[in-house]
């Protein structure tokens, strides 16, 4: 009776060892995926955040479009690298006039580009940037190849 017990224990001992590979991967799958999120909600926080300032920077009478990226660039800096970000400064005064607002990002990036201090008062314009997403990801996954993330800023100039 005595070998029994010892023959289930050791048995048992490799049943855990195959439960525990079967089990780890998928452990470690979900806690790089919640990780990798994190990453892209920071990055897509950031994106807006830079945004917002480049077109605030714009909004001001003295400023260049080279200002507006050169802000979106620096704001973005601690994140990422900023060769893989394409910043937008484009005309958006179609809008004033009632038309129908972009249905996508391709939409706003096809408007004309405009320099910023030569904006008259009150014009509106945007700023859009965008990156792909393997390009900044910790993990790049060849599933998320196209993917990416962009914001967008519409301001009025000063």
């Amino acid at each position: 009776m005595n070998t029994q017990r010892r023959t289930n224990a050791s048995q048992r001992q490799g049943t855990t060892l195959v439960e525990t590979a079967f089990v780890l991967p998928v452990l470690f799958f979900f806690l790089f995926a919640i990780i990798e999120f994190g990453h892209a909600q920071l990055v897509n926080n950031m994106l807006n955040k830079a945004c917002r300032a480049g077109a605030r920077i714009g909004s001001v009478e003295g400023t260049s479009s080279a200002d507006v990226v050169a802000q979106v660039n620096q704001t973005m800096a601690p994140v990422i690298d900023s060769g893989d970000l394409t910043v937008f400064v484009n005309d958006a005064s179609v809008f004033d006039s009632g038309g129908t607002p972009p249905a996508d990002g391709a939409a706003v990036e096809a408007l004309p580009s405009v320099e910023v201090s030569d904006v008259e008062p009150r014009q509106m314009f945007v700023i859009r940037a965008r990156l792909y997403y393997n390009d900044i990801a910790l993990v790049p996954m060849p599933f998320m190849d196209g993917v990416e993330l962009n914001s967008q800023a519409f301001m009025r100039h000063e």
